[in-house]
């Protein structure tokens, strides 16, 4: 360590506490928690990881790290729950990089009940933000795998979906306000809750989904809606994904608003589930190519959302869209069914390494898009497995690829990855998607975004990082290269 790095380290030690800034000149530190990604794809070394404890401590820290910047090369990775599944928030290998983990501002500021908003600070676990809006008789509807333990801010910085954002929309349609600590270490406070406000550009939206490149989100304020006076849960088998497409428009005609859920499910992924956790009890996969887990909500009562789930199942079998199904007759039925969903992950992590895709295409063209696809990897690279399942309710696949049976699953990603990854992207763009829905791009695929997006755009971002950022502090080499 320099000199002028061992007194950039001791000026953060005097900012936030030495408790507070982790390196490894401490014996005693192991700092792997926040240098590796959690699917394991990316190992680096941080220069220190760095944990204040306030927007104040957040925006000296920016500040001191710039005023070293020259001298030591310098920059940083802001980071929530290290939950990313692109590698955007952890260091790079170079051993300079200041790992800014927020999880020490994890309050809930306020709840206006009045104006059904809730305003948090970024290191806020979502499932608190859940817990806190409920216990005062509302919904805070943004729902994924990760929400014990990814952050407000970092569903914020990737503008994170879920399961429910075919009724309420991604983290960026649920936020009205943001809290940000610039690159320069100024802080604008935008935190008013205003549904309308028309002055100018929309900072809001530019920070969010920026992945922390162009600023760290300290706080925010989100949205919140009546907590519904029924939510019921059905399981369908359905014979195709043309027919599970079907489904959904049935869905939205029958259920209206109230369709708040609709995941798709391949046969080869809930066998994983069933496989690896056989504690869930997966209903029906056997004998469907496809299941779907459709929620609905309802503002009235129970009585009245079974009666339109029932005439939407009742539809759905005379059309020939579903074959068999399943509605949870209970509380604890429902959070089964969302369990195994919730697993798909997880189920695929211990079935080995993997290839993972997270796509959208045109809800129209998802059908042709799984069968085209999937033909030419299997072509391509013969006895591979599709694990398909995803959020067919807003056109949002998980398209994952495992080895074939048998095969080391590590050798596998080394030799085929590339060609995996050209093939998919490929028949995206032929279908008008895009090679990412919701999971950002991060280190992962920053090399990848200048082939799939316009040259126009990347001019346009890459300006916009420069204005904002012009010495490349934060978070370098995700999103954008400059």
């Amino acid at each position: 360590m320099t000199d002028s790095t061992s007194t950039l380290i001791d000026e953060l030690r005097a900012i936030v506490g030495s408790p507070h800034v982790l390196t490894h000149d401490d014996p005693a530190a192991d700092l792997s928690a926040w240098e590796q990604d959690w699917r394991k794809r990316s190992q680096g070394v941080a220069l220190a990881v760095v944990k204040p404890g306030s927007t104040e401590e957040v925006t000296a820290v920016v500040t001191t790290c710039a005023r070293w910047q020259a001298a030591t090369g310098i920059s940083i990775v802001p980071q929530g729950g290290n939950t990313s599944m692109v590698m955007g928030g952890v260091p790079d290998a170079s051993g300079k990089q200041i790992v800014l983990n927020l999880q020490r501002l994890n309050k809930v500021i306020a709840l206006d009940a009045g104006n059904s908003t809730l305003t948090a600070q970024a290191g806020c676990i979502l499932q608190t933000l859940q817990e806190t809006a409920r216990s005062a008789g509302f919904l805070f509807p943004l729902s994924l795998a990760a929400e014990g333990s990814c952050t407000i801010g970092g569903n914020l910085g990737t503008n994170a979906g879920g399961t429910q954002v075919v009724r309420y929309g991604n983290t960026r349609d649920l936020c009205l306000g943001l809290e940000v600590v610039t690159a320069q270490g100024t802080v604008w406070s935008g935190l008013s809750g205003l549904r309308k406000d028309n002055t100018g550009y929309d900072l809001r939206n530019l920070l969010i989904g920026a992945e922390g490149t162009l600023g760290v989100i300290t706080a925010a304020t989100m949205k919140l809606v009546p907590l519904p006076a029924a939510q019921l849960t059905a399981w369908a088998a359905v014979p195709s994904m043309a027919q599970a497409v079907e489904l959904l428009g049935l869905a939205h005609k029958t259920l209206g608003a109230g369709l708040t859920g609709f995941e798709v499910m391949g046969q080869f992924a809930l066998s994983l589930v069933a496989r690896h956790m056989p504690a869930s009890k997966v209903p029906l996969y056997e004998s469907s190519p496809w299941c779907v887990l459709l929620e609905v909500s309802d503002h009235e009562s129970e009585a009245r959302a079974r009666a339109q789930f029932e005439r939407l199942l009742e539809a759905g079998m005379e059309q020939g869209c579903i074959t068999d199904g399943v509605v949870a007759q209970s509380l604890s039925q429902a959070k089964a069914l969302w369990q195994i969903r919730e697993n798909l992950p997880m189920a695929q992590a211990m079935e080995g390494l993997n290839i993972k895709h997270d796509i959208s295409v045109p809800i129209s063209h998802i059908p042709e898009f799984v069968r085209t696809t999937d033909a030419a990897l299997a072509q391509a690279l013969p006895g591979i497995r599709m694990v398909d399942f995803g959020h067919l309710g807003d056109g949002n696949l998980h398209y994952n690829v495992q080895a074939p049976e048998g095969v080391d699953a590590a050798a596998f990603l080394r030799a085929h990855e590339a060609t995996v990854n050209t093939l998919v992207f490929e028949s995206v763009t032929r279908f008008g998607g895009s090679i990412s829905a919701e999971h950002g791009i991060g280190s992962l695929k920053v090399d990848k975004l200048p082939g799939y997006k316009s040259p126009v755009a990347l001019d346009m971002m890459r300006a916009i990082k420069r204005a904002l950022d012009p010495t490349n502090l934060m978070n370098p080499g995700r999103v954008v290269r400059v």
